[in-house]
């Protein structure tokens, strides 16, 4: 098992982490850059089939930019800093509105605007793609986009009255009537997913810009998803709630319920804040604990629980494997419990059996209860390459 450090199984297990990276980077690289119209392909379907005419979504593209410039701290290869780069002059180009100070949603694939409204989550996930790619390039320009959508962010979403972050905006930044991420979410004002990657986008721009103010918004932050989105009887997250803070309640999202566990603890030692870091570690293994509740006897971490119903969606998704990833090992290096390691291992096995595409490369979106494959995107608005490769990037980063 890869608990035995000192084995050569555990070396294996690093070896195939880091070729599993090189897979998935190698996949964008090959596969998505778009020749004709610039950027990259906004749409890959199940079966391999690129329709250039596509939508491209700025979420996509922020996360492409994370990716490789993240990548590129460890490989050094020419051409992860290459695709960065082409990231970093699309957004800068397309995707960025000069007159609000905003983010499209979505341009069409020749880059013209598509959706214009202001969703925080795109602006949240540019920042942090920039203020990665900042780390690598250097680029004054990058950094000095990811504050100003940091100041958009606080001008137009904070809520002075009752805290936290209102979900979207008119590309003018007045209300709008449909706040939703996706069709699945609730049409709520206050959502822990926007939340969770405000935070984690704040603290990736705080390593490159620490402002002290920006510091106070972080630690404002953690406490804000500690009072509501956290809940200290089951240990799982809130996902939904109106402007003064009253609960929809909704599914519960284990990879969402792990992501948070490790990314929040990260958030809190960014910042250095001591009070917080032992705080959210508690937190890191409480919920780590009870996100075992939605794993399979495969090894396989299930997509959500509909608690208002007592019924598991039974499906298992690409993303929330790369989560588990990360949380398990994390609890592990906070406790020494072998389980977390074991979990670990054996969810690798899981994805390496039944995710990982072996004929075409990267993930496929999931599978359902019978195994069969899901049929959605292999590449588009929301499958990318941020979850598996930061995975990869952190267990090679914690297990080295």
């Amino acid at each position: 098992m890869i608990y035995e450090k000192e084995t050569i199984k555990f070396d294996t297990f690093l070896d195939k982490i880091k070729a599993e990276l090189h897979s998935i980077l190698n996949y964008w690289e090959t596969n998505t850059i778009d020749v004709k119209f610039g950027g990259f392909i906004g749409e890959i379907d199940a079966n391999e089939v690129k329709n250039e005419f596509a939508d491209k979504g700025s979420v996509l593209n922020a996360r492409i930019l994370w990716s490789f410039s993240a990548a590129y701290t460890v490989t050094k290869n020419p051409n992860h800093l290459a695709i960065a780069e082409r990231a970093f002059e699309y957004i800068h180009s397309y995707f960025y509105d000069k007159e609000s100070g905003g983010i499209f949603w979505s341009v069409n694939y020749e880059g013209l605007p598509k959706d214009t409204k202001n969703q925080i989550y795109a602006l949240a996930f540019t920042i942090y793609g920039l203020s990665e790619y900042y780390k690598i390039s250097h680029k004054q320009e990058a950094l000095q986009l990811a504050i100003t959508l940091y100041n958009s962010i606080e001008k137009h979403s904070y809520d002075e009255k009752n805290e936290g972050y209102f979900e979207a905006f008119t590309r003018n930044w007045q209300p709008v009537e449909d706040l939703r991420l996706s069709a699945k979410d609730a049409n709520e004002k206050k959502t822990m997913n926007t939340h969770l990657h405000i935070v984690e986008a704040y603290a990736n721009l705080y390593q490159v810009w620490p402002d002290l103010e920006l510091k106070d918004k972080i630690k404002k932050l953690l406490y804000v998803i500690s009072i509501y989105f956290i809940d200290k009887n089951s240990w799982h997250l809130k996902l939904f709630f109106d402007e003064n803070w009253i609960e929809k309640p909704d599914v519960i999202s284990y990879g969402h319920d792990i992501e948070a566990a490790w990314l929040l603890q990260w958030c809190a030692e960014v910042i250095d804040d001591k009070q917080l870091i032992e705080k959210y570690q508690k937190y890191a293994v409480a919920i780590a604990k009870v996100t075992k509740e939605g794993i399979d006897e495969d090894g396989g971490l299930w997509y959500e629980f509909d608690s208002k119903d007592n019924i598991l969606i039974p499906e298992k998704h690409w993303w929330p494997q790369s989560e588990l990833w990360i949380g398990m090992i994390n609890a592990w290096q906070l406790t020494k419990d072998e389980e977390y390691l074991k979990i670990t291992e054996k969810n690798f096995e899981f994805v390496q059996k039944y995710i990982l595409d072996k004929q075409n490369g990267e993930w496929i979106w999931g599978i359902n209860q019978d195994y069969s494959k899901i049929e959605k995107d292999k590449a588009g608005f929301w499958k990318c390459p941020y979850h598996n490769s930061r995975a990869c990037l952190e267990l090679l980063k914690r297990l080295k």
